[in-house]
């Protein structure tokens, strides 16, 4: 019996799981297979949209406009999606399989047969950004340090590791550690995609009922995903679940402490500041607000020194961390990105090597793209520290 294949009775009509590792060559061949063989009325495959774009438009990443990228606020979460692609395609290259190939394969057949294919998944820039949502600052921390750890590791993968790697799927495998190493997520990475996927896939069955269509249907998911999925598709034919899933879709609001924080550290400055001023007069004040604009704007600049960037992007992180600071609603990260960008503008070799260069730091520092999210990264980085160092000396100075 073949443990990565369940059918499900759903009314009169059979729903078909193949269950598959995105890093194994029988499972490409084995949806081949099934997919000939039984003919399904509509065939869903666990992709978004986007991420069925990168796997299959050659030019993809070509399509790419970092600076808008930058001005939209997307930095970061252009990043993490850059670091899920390097952590896929460096599995990918150990194990000899492209990632998503056998998700590729499945519409491919169905094109070839004539047969409807759906794309059932959640888009993964929605989850990450619902599970940042869902982190404090600490966790978010966390996220972000383990998405790097797991991009940027040179440690080969043994063999047992490898057979491992072959019965769930690398992403999947990835979302699961998250999960575990920050329990507030595991709803968000691993719970709510097996509702979403089984939602989905019940909508495209209602769907052929609707045209009349009397087949079943085939839905191809991680292996890590079956159980799950069976689970609320079997409610859902039974009437216990619904399967609108429109609100998990929706990335929920920052509440009132969120908000609030990216003044506390602004207000607390300028507050310290006029402190000495009140406290011992203009030349203490002026004193206190120099010693916050040299580490603040340091740091942002050493930051960007870090990513070697344009020395008019260096400039721009010293002069513009004050500013950013001062205003929560951008970020010197923004100032210094995009004079990097301008500076050394990103060619047409950058956008069709990224997925290659974000697997190595020598990778990161030739494609001037990923330089570009570098500088902004690093001179963010610096900012926020020079912020965190500066306020307890600007407090020491005031009370000495």
């Amino acid at each position: 019996m073949n443990d990565n294949l369940l059918r499900i009775r759903a009314g009169n009509r059979n729903i078909t799981l193949i269950g598959t590792a995105h890093v194994s060559k029988e499972s490409i061949a084995e949806v081949d297979r099934i997919i000939r063989e039984e003919k399904p009325g509509v065939v869903c495959v666990e992709l978004d949209e986007g991420r069925y774009a990168s796997i299959s438009e050659k030019d993809n990443w070509e399509k790419l406009n970092v600076t808008k990228v930058l001005r939209e606020g997307k930095g970061f979460l252009l990043i993490a999606n850059l670091v899920l692609s390097g952590f896929q395609r460096r599995l990918g290259n150990e194990l000899g399989i492209k990632p998503g190939e056998e998700m590729k394969t499945a519409a491919a057949t169905a094109k070839e047969l004539g047969i409807p294919f759906t794309f059932c998944d959640r888009e993964v820039q929605t989850t990450l950004r619902r599970a940042w949502a869902r982190c404090d600052f600490w966790n978010k921390s966390k996220l972000l340090a383990s998405l790097f750890s797991g991009a940027f590791t040179t440690e080969k993968l043994t063999g047992a590791e490898i057979e491992n790697l072959k019965k769930k799927s690398e992403l999947d495998g990835m979302m699961s550690e998250l999960a575990e190493y920050l329990p507030p997520v595991k709803e968000t990475l691993i719970d709510e995609r097996d509702r979403y996927l089984a939602a989905k896939i019940w909508t495209s069955v209602k769907g052929l009922a609707a045209d009349g269509n009397e087949a079943g249907a085939a839905a191809v998911v991680g292996a890590g995903h079956l159980t799950g999925v069976k689970a609320h598709l079997e409610k859902m034919a039974g009437g216990e679940e619904d399967a609108d899933v429109s609100q998990l879709d929706v990335i929920p609001p920052p509440g009132f402490l969120s908000k609030a924080a990216g003044w506390i550290i602004p207000l607390l400055i300028v507050a310290l500041i006029a402190a000495g001023f009140l406290h011992s007069g203009a030349d203490a004040s002026v004193a206190m607000l120099l010693r916050w604009v040299l580490w603040n704007g340091s740091l942002a600049a050493l930051g960007s020194l870090l990513a070697l960037a344009h020395p008019l992007a260096i400039l721009v992180s010293f002069a513009g961390a004050p500013i950013a600071t001062l205003n929560p609603f951008i970020g010197v990260g923004l100032f210094s990105g995009f004079v990097q960008a301008c500076m050394r503008k990103p060619r047409v070799e950058d956008a069709e090597n990224i997925n290659e260069n974000i697997s190595s730091l020598k990778g990161i520092y030739h494609n001037r793209i990923l330089r570009v999210l570098l500088v902004f990264l690093l001179s963010s980085l610096g900012g926020i520290a020079g912020n965190v160092i500066s306020i307890p000396g600007l407090a020491g100075q005031l009370f000495k």
